[in-house]
């Protein structure tokens, strides 16, 4: 009888060990299937990301991790298998060219983007000009210096200054591609600023200045935005690097069905 029991207790043993394996492994399989890391277009996380997070990962049993910075930096940042999605708020080719005149050896080639929705770039100016429409000829006439005042537009005698976001960013790249081609802006006394929540606070305290910033800003902002005579689009998309993973492909359609169709 004691044999029989000693047997008994270690077969118990046993299968307790390797229950406790199983589900040791489940739990690190379901941890890593469960948590995406997003980073990249802060115009993307606050007009899609941010808001809807919630709902996705309701929808798709996935934790999301979001980072903001900048499109160019979350590609970089999947490139370095620091993210699993890079959130971009221009077209990928435009995001590529800019990274390519700053590392031409990375692999590119590999990075594959997936629209989610469409939203437009804003142009913001001081609340005491008087000055508040243009056309988009004259945008791009002001973005490379050829109007430098506001008087050439019918306004104050006051010099134009341009306020953006350092190269990199979506919106800057969205505005430049429509306007520029593959130029980039080239007004002087430009001000450039890290982010796009600065340009704001910078064109309210600027007299003759024009920022160029992301919709979603100045909608929840006091900031005077200038009316256009066609809006500057800008493609909100999630890249991968190769191929999607499975959990990645379910967050790219749940963004993508929710953004466009609220379900």
């Amino acid at each position: 009888m004691a044999i029989n029991s000693v047997k008994f207790h270690k077969w118990n043993l046993n299968r307790l060990i390797l229950a406790t394996v199983v589900a040791g492994s489940v739990g690190i399989n379901t941890a890593r299937s469960e948590n995406l890391v997003l980073q990249g277009s802060t115009t993307f996380t606050t007009g899609v990301a941010l808001p809807l997070a919630g709902v996705v990962e309701a929808q798709t049993g996935h934790h999301l991790e979001i980072i903001p910075n900048k499109s160019s930096l979350g590609l970089l940042a999947l490139l370095e298998h620091k993210a699993d999605l890079a959130m971009i708020s221009t077209t990928l080719e435009r995001e590529m060219e800019i990274l390519r005149k700053s590392d031409p050896g990375l692999p590119l080639q590999r990075l594959k983007a997936f629209e989610i929705v469409r939203t437009r770039a804003a142009l913001v100016i001081h609340p005491d000009n008087p000055v508040r429409m243009a056309r988009l000829q004259e945008i791009g006439k002001i973005l490379t210096g050829e109007i430098s005042n506001w008087k050439q537009l019918g306004g104050p005698d006051l010099p134009i200054r341009v306020v953006a976001v350092r190269e990199g960013g979506g919106v800057l790249a969205s505005v430049e591609a429509r306007l520029l081609g593959a130029a980039h802006i080239s007004a002087p006394d430009a001000i450039r600023v890290q982010v796009g929540t600065q340009i704001v606070r910078i064109v309210a305290q600027e007299p003759g200045a024009i920022g160029i910033t992301q919709l979603a800003i100045v909608k929840s902002s006091s900031a005077v935005e200038m009316i256009t005579d066609e809006p500057i689009e800008q493609i909100l998309s999630l890249v991968s690097l190769d191929d999607p993973s499975p959990e990645a492909i379910a967050t790219i359609e749940a963004f993508r069905r929710i953004a466009n169709h609220g379900t």
